[in-house]
């Protein structure tokens, strides 16, 4: 690709970037949320045109106006989000679009032998005749995969393939790759984890604010420097956790059973304790109910069945507000459209909570100076930036709107906090910062619990960690836990047992 430049309005997504990948080879493509990565990788799959810049496929020009005619290119993609149809079996998600015919239908057989041919030859084990509903993300991730492989793809793009997978599933996803550059193919590799990148890939590009910065080779690189390169600046990627003070239990909860958007159970008997002191983490694949747990612990979700308690009180009939008066702060994990109102002012949403209360309104009347003044105290405090309470929060940053979000949760002293993916799509430099003030909430004696599903984050900032599947705590472990306890935990293959 050469001088690729895509606009959307104002903003300038792709500012003439150019990258090269050779045969063979696997090239990670590394930035922030927001960096212009995933937009690059769409104009290469055709999803998107480019305003200019060329593409180049085997030296020879490339006019790719829409995904099929990437396909004739030997171009796949496969998406953060999968695109498969539940119904339909692995052979017959595999071949639509390009079936083997029979007369008129479908030729089944023909499908599944070609399935596990496919399959045999790259090491992508999965049961052609199984519905995709019955597979776990991994699996239908190999399904993805093979549906690139069957319209014979020669390079092949994965944007942030490892977000939803165990550590088990991240393993066996990168032998299929190695694989796959063994037997010829291309790989670009699109994610934001720096170890990964170092441990599979052979070249990293890094892009920020639209551009490439540099191309470096990965034998000669190291986190901090791709960590630097990606913000700009020296990032401390680790923060130490020093010894903290138990004390005693500040939130629990007691066979929670809370129902998901469709009636299903999402939370299905989970008993949890946080105390004082504690960083208490909740790991897993996404999708196993940590969404309803968070939101039915905060108040804003209701409970079916089981009991909450804060410092010993009983809050399960008491909402949001009731429970945030005493003492709980929650940062939802989008924030977005749970955590602030982007049309409303940095000083508004600060207030949000607690307009009709003292110092920001009396007898009636809100008081928008003294809204305006605690907001810019807690803003520089977080370091928002801009620190301006008059700024619109839709125009900040998504590393900025967290910390807003964080200062106005955290501003009031609460003793509990449940921190629902609190570093999701912000910057590196932006994590640091997030993580020190929940590590310096936990040594001031404040009860957290962190839903993640970043498990290097889960582990460096949790005193204990459960794990969550299918809705239910399947276990607990030690922050020092192995990648092999956690992904067997993770993908539900131990017995059960709560927290």
């Amino acid at each position: 690709m050469r001088g690729v430049t895509k606009t959307f309005g104002p903003v300038r997504a792709n500012d003439g970037v150019s990258i090269t990948l050779g045969r063979g080879e696997i090239l990670g493509l590394l930035g922030e949320n927001g960096a212009g990565k995933s937009t690059l990788m769409k104009i290469l799959y055709g999803l998107y045109s480019p305003d200019e810049g060329e593409i180049f496929v085997d030296g020879e020009r490339a006019e790719i106006k829409d995904p099929k005619d990437a396909v004739s290119r030997g171009i796949g993609m496969v998406h953060q989000h999968f695109t498969l149809i539940p119904a339909l079996t692995v052979a017959e998600n595999i071949v639509l679009g390009a079936e083997p015919r029979k007369g008129a239908t479908l030729d089944l057989a023909r499908a599944i032998k070609d399935t596990e041919e496919l399959s045999g030859r790259y090491g992508l084990r999965v049961n052609p005749r199984a519905r995709v509903a019955e597979l776990s993300v991994g699996e239908q991730q190999r399904v993805e995969i093979l549906k690139t492989l069957y319209r014979e793809a020669r390079i092949l793009v994965l944007d942030e393939p490892t977000a939803v997978l165990t550590p088990q599933e991240t393993e066996d996803l990168f032998s299929v790759l190695k694989e796959l550059v063994a037997d010829g193919l291309s790989v670009i590799l699109i994610t934001h984890k720096l170890g990964e990148l170092l441990g599979i890939s052979e070249r990293i590009t890094i892009i920020r604010d639209g551009k490439v910065v540099e191309t470096v080779e990965t034998a000669g690189t190291d986190e901090g420097e791709l960590a630097r390169l990606m913000v700009g600046r020296e990032v401390l990627l680790r923060v130490e956790k020093t010894e903290a003070e138990v004390g005693e239990p500040r939130l629990s909860a007691e066979g929670l059973v809370v129902l998901s958007g469709s009636g299903t159970r999402a939370v299905d008997g989970i008993s949890l304790e946080v105390r004082g002191g504690e960083i208490l983490g909740i790991a897993g694949v996404d999708g196993n109910g940590q969404t309803e747990l968070a939101e039915a612990l905060a108040g804003t979700r209701p409970i079916e069945e089981g009991r909450v308690y804060l410092d010993g009180e009983d809050v399960t009939r008491v909402g949001a507000n009731g429970r945030q008066g005493r003492g709980l702060a929650y940062v939802p994990e989008d924030r977005g459209t749970k955590g602030l109102v982007q049309d409303f002012s940095l000083s508004e949403n600060y207030a949000l909570k607690t307009y009709d209360e003292a110092p920001f309104s009396r007898w009636g009347w809100i008081f928008p100076k003294a809204m305006r003044r605690r907001a810019a105290e807690s803003l520089r405090a977080y370091d928002v930036r801009p620190p301006d309470p008059d700024a619109r929060a839709g125009s900040l940053s998504g590393g900025n709107q967290q910390k807003a979000v964080l200062a106005r949760e955290l501003s009031g002293d609460p003793g509990v906090i449940i921190a629902a993916q609190p570093t999701r799509g912000v910057d590196v430099g932006a994590i640091e910062f997030i993580h020190r003030q929940l590590l310096d909430q936990r040594s001031r004696g404040k009860a957290i619990l962190l839903i993640s599903l970043e498990l290097e984050e889960v582990r460096s900032l949790s005193d204990r960690i459960a794990v969550i599947y299918d809705g239910r705590i399947v276990g607990e472990v030690g922050p020092d836990a192995t990648d092999e306890e956690l992904g067997l935990l993770m993908a539900g293959r131990v017995g059960r047992e709560d927290a």
